[in-house]
């Protein structure tokens, strides 16, 4: 069954994948007497789950309408019962699981990464380390040609060109997964702004969801931006690479999302992982586990059964999809523990 829907989803994926994700959201028909569930949340998943639905044949019954907006966002409205599931890049922390009495589960792993728009120097040509990448965010570092930038990239001719560093300007997962990664790499930061799905950032200008990031990047001279790997490959933008925890600079592909992904160290009670910064001298430095949450208990109103029935499908049947896509699948070990929690053998 997987093979049968892998090369329309790929040929989807590229002919049509801007147009759904510039809406905002989607709703694919499926079978007639599909059940149609809702979710929202992660832009950084929005992909994924895109193309999961625009895979899934008749027979898992379910027709996804999904809205990005944001991990945040998810998280409060699946807390307030106005969707099926909720989408989000930070794990939802214990005491509000709890209380909502939701199921929180992860779907697939994928990289974040650095964009940046520099005039003159070719794409993935420039490199960059996590305290430099810092001191940017931070407004320490504001031309391209400073010092400590040049240091890292000999040989390379760097413009006298202020930097215009930009972030998510809505709550996100994704700002939770690169402030994570910063307070990892600097002292500065995490004791500074710290990590969190919103911060109070230093320095820059804010732009909503992954595509408004690539958007701004791509049009304007000097920046520099951090999304999901999928958006940056669709749009073409120029990636920086970044130096590991081994004091490599890998470049961002998904055998290095693989490589980081291996090395993760999961919490297989919570079914979390701690992926920033991991050791190994091919892993890209700064990846994340997506999630969803639903109710604990599923009933016919919150349409609980349909969401695990899509989900016990995307992660068997449709797992080639993930790697079409450039996601990492999750670990087999902690794959079958998601297929038990979601009601499956």
């Amino acid at each position: 069954m997987a093979s049968h829907h892998v090369t329309p989803v790929r040929y989807w994926v590229k002919a049509g994948f801007a147009v759904l994700l510039l809406c905002g959201g989607f709703a694919l028909p499926h079978a007639a007497r599909a059940e149609e569930i809702t979710g929202a949340g992660s832009s950084f998943a929005a992909p994924l789950y895109q193309a999961w639905s625009a895979a899934a044949p008749p027979g898992v019954d379910a027709r996804i309408n999904y809205q990005t907006i944001g991990s945040g966002a998810g998280q409060n409205q699946i807390l307030a019962g106005t969707v099926d599931f909720g989408a989000s890049d930070a794990p939802m922390a214990h005491v509000r699981l709890e209380a909502g009495r939701l199921v929180q589960v992860p779907t697939a792993i994928g990289g974040v990464v650095v964009t940046a728009n520099v005039p003159g120097v070719a794409n993935g040509a420039l490199r960059l380390s996590g305290p430099v990448l810092a001191a940017i965010y931070a407004g320490v570092i504001t031309q391209w040609n400073d010092a400590r930038i040049a240091a890292i990239n000999p040989g390379l001719t760097l413009p006298d060109q202020v930097i215009a560093p930009l972030h998510r300007a809505d709550g996100s997962g994704t700002t939770y997964v690169f402030t994570d990664y910063l307070a990892h790499v600097s002292p500065e930061w995490k004791n500074g702004v710290g990590k969190g799905t919103s911060v109070a950032w230093p320095a820059g200008a804010g732009a909503r969801g992954n595509d408004g990031i690539a958007a701004y990047v791509q049009n304007t001279a000097g920046s520099i931006g951090y999304l999901e790997y999928a958006y940056a490959a669709r749009n073409h933008l120029a990636l920086v690479q970044m130096q590991n925890h081994d004091g490599v600079f890998v470049s961002a592909t998904a055998s290095s999302f693989a490589h980081a992904a291996q090395a993760a160290q999961w919490d297989e009670a919570d079914l979390t992982a701690a992926l920033s910064d991991v050791a190994g001298a091919e892993s890209w430095p700064i990846i994340t586990t997506t999630y969803v949450l639903f109710p604990a208990e599923a009933t016919v109103d919150n349409r609980g059964e349909a969401v695990r029935r899509f989900f016990r499908w995307a992660l068997t049947e449709g797992a080639p999809v993930t790697t079409v896509l450039d996601y990492v699948p999750l670990p087999e070990q902690i794959r079958a523990r998601v297929i038990r929690r979601l009601g499956g053998e």
